[in-house]
This record gives structure tokens, C-alpha cells and sequence, in this order.
């Protein structure tokens, strides 16, 4: 039974709210110190991940209005697969430049379809 698009949407941009709930009042160096709030953003990624996944099997047209969509897959991957080669720098960056306009982007597809 396929996925519901929105649902998956919501909990998309639920994973990117927490995700910077998370990081909110760290650096970089007391992120890579705290393996509590790693953990928990790593978590919210793979829900990330995993949920834009099962957007792109229900409804492989929203790549349209989201074509990042498959570097997002793809870290959640990296995440699971590669936990033991993780670079918590690449991760931080991914937090700070690239989690808030995806939060963006899929607010503004849930107003329009929502």
C-alpha cells in the first residue's frame, strides 16, 4: 500500500523543525562534544530521509518541487549505512545552510496542497 504524501510531508518538516530545535545555541565544536544532540539530529535525519523516500515512491513527480530531494535521501543512507564514517562538520553544515530552506520548501507545498 503506497505511503500518504502528506503525512510523509508533515513528518519531512517535523524532522527539519526538531533538527534545528536540536541544534539551536550550539557551535560546531560543542555539537561534535555533545553525542546526546548528534544522536538525536542523526535520528531526525533518517526520519528525514525516510519519509521524503516514501514521497518519492508515492509521488515521484515532487522531485519537481523538490529536486534536493535525492541528496536528502541519500544522507539518510550515509547515516545508516556509513554510522562509522560520519563527519559531524559535513553533518553541522547540513544543519545550518541546508535544513532551514528545505523547511521552507515543504511548508510551502502543505499550504498549497495541504
Amino acid at each position: 500500500m503506497p505511503h500518504d504524501v502528506k503525512k510523509s510531508v508533515w513528518d519531512a518538516m517535523d524532522a527539519c523543525r526538531m533538527i534545528q530545535e536540536f541544534a539551536e545555541g550550539y557551535t560546531l565544536e560543542t555539537y561534535q562534544q555533545d553525542y546526546r544532540t548528534r544522536s538525536a539530529i542523526e535520528r531526525q535525519f533518517e526520519i528525514l530521509g525516510e519519509a521524503l523516500n516514501r514521497v518519492n515512491d508515492a509521488d515521484p513527480s515532487f522531485r519537481d518541487h523538490l529536486p534536493e530531494m535525492g541528496k536528502v535521501i541519500g544522507m539518510r543512507n550515509r547515516i545508516i549505512h556509513g554510522y562509522d564514517r560520519l563527519v559531524s562538520s559535513i553533518i553541522w553544515d547540513t544543519v545550518k545552510d541546508f535544513v532551514p530552506d528545505l523547511q521552507s520548501k515543504l511548508e510551502a507545498w502543505l499550504e498549497k496542497n495541504g
